[in-house]
């Protein structure tokens, strides 16, 4: 056990104990010494702590200083009513404190009382019960700003995870001492009643055990009674004052309280010179004692004066340390370290977008970037990188550009204050706005006013407000590009994240069979084609069967889709309908077979330009057919073909979705309405 811990248990033990036991007058001499220096010590570090979390033990300490202090109290009562002597602190403090006068010292106590109770207990109290409310409610609050800056990249994982703890901790502790506050306030009262009840108590015993007159036992048993409460009320003080302090310290980090206060009642000049000059002017023009104001009104001006020499020299060498500091920066060589780093996705606007990412203007595009990584992972499986989001003047006030990897790959502009209609092809009556496209996926719309929403929604627009055109398009973006933002770091963090399930899996697969390298390849072809990775246990899995075979990424992705068939075919074959599809030319698998060629670099087409014109073209008149009935354009081909037909047709049909026969469950129905071929 601990020292700690030892000391703290007998603490408290002995406080139980000196409720039942009696205890010598000499010992109870050194016990209320010990308690007024437990309270000296947390009265100084409430003082001098930097911020109340450094005294989060508080409400504890209040607890077990409390119960001691009524110990010692009950066991000085013993003494009194038993034998007139509780020793030399009790008496001293009864006769030194209150002037051996009956009335001095019921005056005195009775003040310290009414302070304490009055004017310090209320006041904490009350402080208490507001700061925990306050506390409470802002929260929620908190935790957004937290998850705001974390996505903006102000802050990492760990100092997100340490301000959270933060704000968890001090909830909890402004939540215990609005109950803590209680024990103070009950102090008081007992202190109180136990003077009362000692007073009456030694009158019976003086004047009906000890045959003493009425005057006598007043002036002994009055004395030691008042010197009772004022030894226990002063360390009920301190706590109390400690309390107070606590309860209304300042949260933010500061040297240290003495001098928070200084600078901030001398730091003005002019009002020292007021002061002073009001001082002196009532020391002379009153009968008030002049050898007292005029001292102090002429202390007042001299120490404004200094101040004020003070702070002109401050200046000087503030702007003195600022030319040398931008001097040291034009001298020292560059850092160029810091202008290496690239992050994965930036988002950034004109200065006419930041009211929708700034929450203190009830913009809500931060969470908006919270929502999409969650949509992405859900979705896809996949954890998207932090999405920076920055303010570039350079842009236009209305205009957004978006960065993977330092480059631009996309851009939008939107109009404040509007929104954007869309027809999805059965609007009847055209309203009119502002010609433009939508920046996803390029279609044709309209901005609109406030006062336009309504009537097009009735007239069945789609309308959508700027923060969810740009949210939309973000995602559109990160989806498209998510393949190129898979690491080798977020693969293995993938890994690890299904490890304790799958301890003889991981085992197995990693490193004996393939590399991090190479399972990142696998799951990057797979999300290129818009494939979720989100069974990642299936997917090791086929990969633990088929790396001892072969360890080419490409053919492993297939023996993949094929054991991911059924979460393929429930993505583009629904169950409950049949599914209008093309189908490939025997033909032309053929001929793309007899030109795929195997190097040392990998695998690729040899296919004559003729040929692979013609199969374009075939695949483009398949594909609008498919559009022109509203459907999707999805082609079949055999296993072995799919890759290199992809690969063939991927830089021409951007959405084109290319499934094998091996990838779709047995009770899909395809209806085939046409089929890729050459002449």
């Amino acid at each position: 056990m601990k020292k700690s811990d030892l000391f703290v248990g007998i603490y408290l033990l002995a406080a139980i104990v000196f409720m039942i036991i009696s205890v010598p007058s000499s010992m109870l001499d050194v016990l209320l010494a010990f308690n007024m220096f437990v309270a000296l010590v947390v009265l100084f570090n409430a003082l001098f702590s930097k911020e109340s979390m450094d005294m989060s033990s508080f409400p504890t300490i209040l607890l077990l200083t409390t119960l001691f202090r009524i110990s010692l109290n009950i066991s000085s009562t013993k003494l009194i009513l038993r034998t007139g002597d509780p020793g030399k602190v009790v008496e001293t403090f009864g006769r030194f404190v209150g002037g051996s006068d009956i009335v001095i010292g019921i005056i005195v106590f009775i003040i310290l009382l009414i302070v304490q109770f009055m004017v310090i207990n209320k006041g904490s109290e009350r402080v208490a019960e507001v700061t925990a409310r306050f506390t409470l409610d802002a929260m929620p609050g908190k935790q957004m700003a937290i998850d705001a800056d974390l996505n903006t990249g102000a802050i990492t994982d760990a100092e997100a995870k340490k301000r959270r703890e933060k704000i968890q901790a001090e909830s909890a502790f402004y939540g215990s001492m609005d109950g803590a506050v209680k024990y103070v306030k009950g102090d008081a009262m007992a202190g109180l009643l136990i003077t009362l009840i000692n007073i009456v108590g030694g009158i019976v015993m003086g004047v009906l055990r000890q045959g003493m007159g009425i005057n006598d036992a007043l002036d002994k048993y009055v004395i030691l009674t008042i010197g009772d409460g004022l030894v226990s009320a002063l360390p009920s003080l301190m706590i109390s004052l400690a309390t107070g302090i606590l309860v209304t310290k300042d949260t933010r980090d500061e040297a240290d309280l003495g001098a928070m206060i200084f600078k901030q009642l001398m730091s003005i000049p002019k009002v020292l010179w007021c002061v002073g000059g009001v001082l002196m002017f009532l020391g002379i023009t009153t009968p008030l004692p002049i050898y007292i104001f005029v001292p102090f009104g002429a202390l007042a001006v001299v120490l404004g004066f200094s101040m004020n020499k003070q702070q002109g020299i401050e200046e000087i060498e503030t702007e003195v340390d600022s030319t040398e500091q931008e001097a040291e920066e034009i001298r020292k060589p560059e850092n160029v370290v810091s202008l290496l780093q690239v992050d994965p996705i930036e988002l950034e606007f004109g200065y006419g977008i930041i009211p929708l990412a700034d929450v203190n203007q009830g913009g809500d595009l931060i969470d908006r970037v919270v929502m999409i990584r969650r949509q992405i992972a859900l979705e896809l499986g996949a954890v998207v990188p932090i999405i920076r989001l920055r303010d570039n003047i350079q842009l236009n006030p209305n205009q957004y550009i978006i960065k993977i990897k330092g480059i631009q790959v996309s851009e939008g502009e939107i109009l404040f204050d509007h929104y954007m209609a869309m027809n999805p092809g059965i609007v009847e009556e055209e309203i009119t706005g502002i010609p433009t496209f939508e920046p996803s996926y390029h279609l044709p719309a309209l901005w609109i006013t406030e006062s336009q929403r309504e009537r097009a929604e009735t007239l069945g627009y789609t309308v959508v407000d700027p923060p969810s055109i740009i949210a939309t398009h973000l995602t559109e973006v990160v989806r498209s590009n998510i393949a190129d933002l898979l690491s080798r770091q977020d693969v293995q963090n993938l890994i690890n994240n299904i490890k304790d399930n799958n301890q003889t899996l991981i085992d197995e697969l990693v490193p004996k069979l393939l590399g991090i390298g190479e399972i990142q390849k696998v799951l990057q072809n797979l999300l290129h084609e818009g494939i979720s990775i989100r069974d990642l246990p299936s997917i090791c899995e086929t990969l633990a069967d088929y790396a001892a075979v072969t360890k080419d990424t490409d053919v492993l992705t297939e023996y993949v889709r094929q054991g991911l068939k059924r979460a393929i075919s429930s993505k583009y074959f629904p169950s409950n309908e049949s599914t209008t599809v093309v189908t490939l030319d025997p033909n032309v698998e053929q001929e793309i077979m007899n030109s795929v060629k195997q190097t040392e670099q990998g695998v690729y087409l040899n296919l004559e330009p003729e040929k692979s014109k013609a199969i374009i073209t075939s695949v483009k008149e398949q594909v609008k057919k498919l559009e022109d009935m509203g459907k999707a354009s999805i082609i079949i081909t055999s296993p072995i073909v799919r890759m290199y037909f992809k690969r063939l047709t991927e830089d021409y049909i951007k959405d084109l979705i290319v499934v094998s026969y091996n990838e779709i469950e047995s009770d899909v129905e395809l209806k085939s309405v046409g089929m890729v071929s050459i002449a």
